[in-house]
């Protein structure tokens, strides 16, 4: 129950805030503030005794590592707002008025974004009020639905990936995809990479849309220990806010101080760490072993004027292979014999010249290092310069074809990663007492790296088996594959206090400089029918796609754009209960270079495939209002539209693709001991898989071709936005229960999908399948879809501190989610077969992919003082979720050729829905977890150091008994009759469902 402070507090009074209440998942109170600005504020009321406003009360906002001191005085009204305070730091806080008294509030953590509101009454009998923290520590952001996480919070969870997701997760509405190495985060049942990332208040995105994570990088592209908060928001009713349309998640970085401080760390598992074995049967563990190391520092090199900040982080670890024969032992055994795998690898050997790699289970080594370094200056009391230089080297090694009836040597896997650089510089000023401005420039620096680890000699072999098909030599989509891209971001941002009312205004430029060579089948990939065939080299089709010139270098593509911001908004304090924010957010992309023009496409279609973006905009309105309904209750609800995280490899496809430059060619039927040969790798042997045949070669100098398609934006294309609809309830309840309750709604408008674009329907065949005719030359457009993605959203929680030690925060969210399309892959082709539908040109909405219907969390901690001053702490987190969809269809040749008869090609995947079928009316088995951390402080060297043993245990449900949290995922695009019957409707994920533990060390002084 929220209580003035002369009731809470006595005189000299020293109260301990409520441990952790800085995280309550989906908490927002009444003031808006903008976590992208990466700074916080304090804001409220100072009153007499009875209760009346003191006017030109001195408030005084000191930093309690730095020194920095911010100062403001009363209005008429007893209001005071101070502004762009360094966030994920304490305060103090000190009042005076002349004949009233004082007040002092000392230990304020703020976090990011965050806007505490802390009224004083004074003049109440008491000489000074002093108050250690806040009887209510919850932080507020925009007006909107969110979760905030401070950096105990960050430090004290079981977080064993180090990464944010390990704790954001924790928020029901924010579901981390555990299917594999990337830790996709979905918010609210939308695509990942509509989400945005921002760190230090500029955009970190993965700027080109390759990565389900949403990152740039592989893994998170900064130290763990480096951040002093993160701000999940959902919809925030600022329009500050872009480039998003799902959920921004804001990180930003500690700084240093006048103390001298630091910590080092190091973890470890092993293989003896991890479970082996699931729901009573023993799996094949392979050998191995992980370490992570890193420090922090941070101090001053002029005390109250210059600070520095540093951290470093590395990991040596592996991922893992998981695949094996039927009767391997493995996690995730393939219907092929191990007899048939050694025969696919004898031939591999011994006709074709090339070694494939292991068949059994394994590991695969990789590191990723990070550092960042940061200055702080603090060159007056009004003007503050913050510098930040990032850096991240890391890749995995990912499987190419890993659906449950595909097997891959150990060679056809690929490396992935990236290497990134990123430079900010930020200044702070503040003109007047009732003016200030934020100044940011930002680049970023991306290497993105797709390599075979077969390397680029060898194409592709698919062998077809009854029960599944087999693979080696290099990735076909990794032949030729680079990427390189620069972000430069730029913004100025004002904001001007006019009486009740605080009027931002503000302009941003972000432009995309893109270098993007990628090709398909540069080294051919061949397929056989069977091993017998594969012996004989009687090939079934033989692909290839290269140049015009047969080089693949004049297949890359360069293009640049860029998109204007400029905004507008009034947050206007009604009065002390009443707060509304009005604004307008415009977007314009602008652009030069454009797609090469196909002549024969401008003939057929009347119009040219180099479309752009340029000139597309949008407005943005959004509204915003909270209410304090009483002292326990407060209220909030807005409405806005958003735009943002459309990938721009989307946009690169039409660049890529316009079969001026380069074509794709098949051949069917070859027998490849009768061909010459021609294109070979130096140094390599002349034959198949080394070059490529001279039929198919001469097909494609000469730009002919079959089965590639034309790939353009839509001349009439919207910039694709969601209108979200948020209702919101914060209840102090009765036994110091915080309680919160949140409501979200989305609709899109102009949802950017693929479609073909010569296809027109012509009829309906007997089964109730459209008919199509391909009227023009093949393409694939990218479009608006006529229904846009919808969503709802409903989530509780609740939050409740014990004075012995104990805290508990519980939540539950129900999302509902539809789309037309996931639009889950990175290419036009993909996207579009990748998916189930009936009328695979049709735009009804269906149950998205990315809908999670149920999910519950709970976190736990307990604090206690065993060994005299060194505590010990516990923590733990539990989700539990409903089954992620899926789709019941035809099988592959039922629907690409029974129900289309070819028309459209859609790869024989079982991607066609029965007439009548239902996209994702299936749901798959639920998953439930439960994580663990335990922490034991130890003294250092020195009285004011700190040592600490901690232990993480991932999966701590499957360590007590192994047939619990086991984690299935159902095959995508669609499940089939034969795959339920067969019990492989949904493939077990070995790497989430085994329980694995690390142990470590830090030291901090």
């Amino acid at each position: 129950m929220k209580k003035s402070l002369s009731q809470l507090f006595a005189r000299k009074a020293l109260v301990r805030a409520i441990a952790g209440a800085s995280v309550i998942a989906g908490a927002t109170l009444a003031v808006p503030a903008y976590a992208q600005e990466t700074s916080a504020a304090v804001r409220g009321v100072v009153t007499d005794a009875s209760g009346q406003a003191i006017s030109g009360a001195e408030i005084e906002i000191k930093s309690l590592s730095t020194g920095f001191t911010k100062r403001a005085t009363t209005d008429d009204t007893g209001s005071y707002f101070v502004r762009q305070l360094p966030a994920g730091v304490e305060y103090s806080v000190s009042v005076k008025a002349s004949g009233e008294g004082s007040a002092r509030t000392e230990r304020l953590p703020l976090t990011v974004g965050e806007s505490a509101e802390m009224n004083y009454r004074l003049g109440s009998g008491l000489e000074e009020v002093v108050v250690l923290g806040r009887a209510v520590n919850v932080a507020v952001t925009a007006i909107g639905p969110n979760a905030v996480f401070s950096a105990s919070d960050l430090q004290d969870s079981p977080a064993i990936n180090r990464n944010i997701t390990d704790v954001i997760g924790q928020d029901p509405r924010i579901y981390i995809d555990q299917s594999g190495s990337a830790d996709a985060i979905q918010c609210n049942g939308a695509n990942p990479r509509f989400n945005s990332l921002t760190l230090d208040g500029v955009r970190l995105n993965d700027g080109f849309g390759l990565n389900s994570n949403g990152y740039p990088t592989q893994r998170m592209p900064f130290p763990f220990d480096a951040v002093s908060s993160v701000a999940v928001e959902m919809a925030p009713m600022s329009v500050v806010y872009g480039g998003f349309s799902a959920c921004n998640i804001n990180a930003v970085t500690k700084s240093g101080g006048n103390e001298l401080f630091g910590s080092v760390f190091m973890d470890y598992t092993s293989d003896a760490m991890q479970g082996d074995s699931l729901e009573g049967e023993s799996v094949e563990v392979p050998d191995y072993d992980e370490t992570r190391y890193g420090f922090e520092v941070g101090g001053a090199l002029i005390k109250d004027k210059l600070f520095f900040y540093g951290a470093y982080e590395k990991y040596e670890g592996v991922d893992f292979n998981n695949r094996g024969a039927i009767g391997s032992g493995a996690i995730n055994e393939v219907q092929v014999s191990q007899a048939q795998l050694d025969e696919i690898r004898q031939i591999a050997n011994d006709v074709y010249g090339y070694a494939p790699g292991t068949s059994s289970p394994g590991t695969f080594d990789f590191k990723d290092e990070k550092y960042i370094a940061k200055l702080d200056w603090y060159a007056t009391d009004t003007q503050r310069v913050a510098l930040t230089y990032n850096y991240n080297d890391s890749f995995n090694v990912t499987e190419s074809d890993g659906d449950l009836n595909e097997f891959e040597f150990a060679d056809h896997f690929y490396n992935r990663g990236a290497e990134l650089e990123t430079m900010i510089a930020s200044l702070y000023s503040d003109w007047t007492p009732n003016f200030s401005t934020e100044l940011r420039a930002a680049r970023t620096d991306v290497n993105f790296l797709q390599a075979p680890r077969a390397g680029n000699d060898f194409g592709e072999i698919r062998v077809e088996l009854e029960n599944a098909d087999v693979y080696f030599g290099g990735d076909d989509s990794r032949h030729a594959n680079e990427l390189n891209y620069t972000i430069d971001q730029l913004v100025f941002r004002g904001r001007y206090q006019l009486g009740a009312h605080t009027i931002t205004g503000g302009i941003e430029r972000e432009e995309y400089d893109i270098f993007n060579l990628f090709y398909q089948h540069v080294d051919t990939e061949i397929r056989f029918d069977g091993i017998d065939n594969l012996r004989d080299g009687l090939a079934d089709r033989v692909y290839y796609g290269n140049a015009l010139s047969n080089n693949q270098d004049d297949i890359a593509e360069s293009f640049s754009y860029a998109i204007n911001y400029l905004y507008l908004q009034d947050e206007w304090q009604v009065n002390d209960k009443l707060t509304m924010t009005f604004g307008l957010r415009y977007d314009r992309y602008e652009t030069s270079d454009a797609p090469n023009l196909n002549q024969s496409f401008q003939d057929s279609y009347g119009f040219g495939n180099d479309q752009t973006l340029d000139g597309r905009d949008l407005i943005q309105p959004r509204f915003g209002v909270a209410y304090d309904f009483s002292e326990e209750v407060q209220l909030r609800a807005g409405a806005g539209l958003f735009s943002g995280g459309n990938p721009n490899v989307w946009l690169s496809n039409t660049y890529s693709n316009t079969s001026t430059t380069a074509v794709q060619a098949r051949i069917d039927g070859v027998d490849l001991f009768s061909q010459n040969y021609v294109n070979c790798e130096e140094g390599v042997p002349s034959g198949p898989g080394y070059c490529v045949p001279q039929d198919i070669a001469d097909i494609v100098s000469a730009g002919d071709g079959s089965n590639f398609e034309i790939v353009y934006l839509d001349p009439d294309f919207e910039v694709p936005s969601e209108w979200k609809y948020t209702a919101g309830v914060t209840w102090y309840a009765p036994m110091d229960w915080t309680v919160t309750a949140d409501l979200q709604i989305s609709r899109g408008e102009d949802t950017a999908v693929y479609k073909r674009g010569d296809l027109e329907q012509v009829g309906t065949n007997d089964q109730g399948y459209p008919v199509f005719d391909s009227v023009r030359d093949a393409s694939f457009v990218l479009t608006n879809a006529k229904n846009g993605n919808e969503s709802e959203s409903l989530s509780f929680s609740g939050f409740k501190s014990w004075d012995n030690g104990l805290d508990l925060r519980v939540g539950y969210a129900w999302t509902q989610a539809e789309d037309v399309n996931p639009m889950g892959s990175s290419v036009a082709f993909s996207n579009y077969i990748f998916r189930a539908f009936e009328d695979p040109q049709g735009d009804e909405l269906g149950t998205s992919d990315w809908q999670i219907e149920h999910r519950v969390t709970a976190v736990l901690n307990y604090t206690a003082d065993f060994f005299n001053g060194y505590e010990t702490r516990v923590s733990l987190f539990g989700q539990w979720n409903s089954g992620l969809p899926y789709s019941l269809t035809l099988d592959g040749a039922d629907g690409t050729i029974g129900a289309f008869g070819f028309q459209p090609f859609l790869d024989f995947e079982p991607n066609v829905l029965p007439v009548g079928g239902e996209r994702n009316g299936e749901t798959g088995s639920s998953f439930g977890k439960v994580d663990m951390r335990i922490t034991q402080d130890l003294p250092g060297f020195s009285p004011e150091h700190r040592g600490s043993l901690f232990v993480v245990v991932d999966n701590l449900t499957n360590l007590v008994n192994d047939e619990w949290g086991v984690f299935r995922q159902p095959n995508r695009p669609g499940v089939t009759q034969a795959d339920l019957d067969n019990g492989a409707s949904q493939q077990r994920v070995g790497g989430t469902s085994l329980w694995s533990m690390r142990v470590g060390v830090n030291y901090s002084f």
